[in-house]
């Protein structure tokens, strides 16, 4: 049986790491133009980009089950 209320609960968590998640995507996305402009290299500032947005992926599957949760309950 599906806690309703504790499933809502994640979700709101869940909502709250997808906007801190997006968060550090565009200040990271912001510190490579400003690296690149500076002549620094971008390599590893570029995987770290890459690492936060294979998780925001993954936070907005987690999401979505959870959703799926609420709708069976």
């Amino acid at each position: 049986m599906v806690d309703r209320q504790q499933e809502r609960e994640h979700l709101i968590l869940a909502d709250q790491h997808l906007a801190a998640g997006k968060r550090r995507i565009a200040k990271q996305i912001i510190l490579i133009q400003n690296m690149t402009q500076r002549g620094q290299d971008t390599t590893e500032a570029k995987k770290l980009l890459q690492n936060f947005e294979d998780t925001l992926e993954i936070w907005y599957v987690h999401r979505g089950l959870i959703r799926d949760a609420i709708g069976r309950g």
